[in-house]
């Protein structure tokens, strides 16, 4: 079984993430879009796939139970196998899914506290 396959997506925390998201598009060039972050197009064996780039409100609850100032989205191949697999591997693997049309997210907590998402695409991305 596959696991991982590429990362999804690096979501930080940040005090004010829309003027430090006009920062790294004034300094770095990126192409922040509306919704505040960067989609990067894949140019090799995967030209649906993208990497985002993405900071958050400081007080956002989406990483919880981390206490860490960012989180890791790693694109994956079967996200409910995988589940199963790192549950069955005594690893801490949150209850909650989520399906939607964007796809497949389920989490797991590594072994120093810090929270992953783990992304299956939707079919044909």
């Amino acid at each position: 079984m596959k696991r991982v396959t590429g990362i999804g997506g690096i979501f930080f925390k940040a005090r004010d993430p829309q003027a430090l998201a006009a920062w790294y598009r004034q300094h770095l060039g990126l192409a922040v879009e509306d919704w505040g972050g960067v989609a990067f197009k894949w140019a090799d064996d995967s030209p649906s796939g993208t990497t985002i780039w993405s900071p958050f409100k400081d007080d956002t609850g989406y990483f919880a139970p981390s206490t860490a100032p960012f989180m890791i989205n790693f694109r994956v191949a079967d996200l409910h196998a995988l589940l199963a697999a790192l549950r069955a591997e005594g690893c801490q693997v949150l209850e909650k899914v989520d399906e939607s049309e964007y796809g497949k997210f389920g989490w797991v907590i590594d072994p120093e506290g810090n929270k992953l998402e783990l992304w299956e695409p939707p079919a044909g991305s």
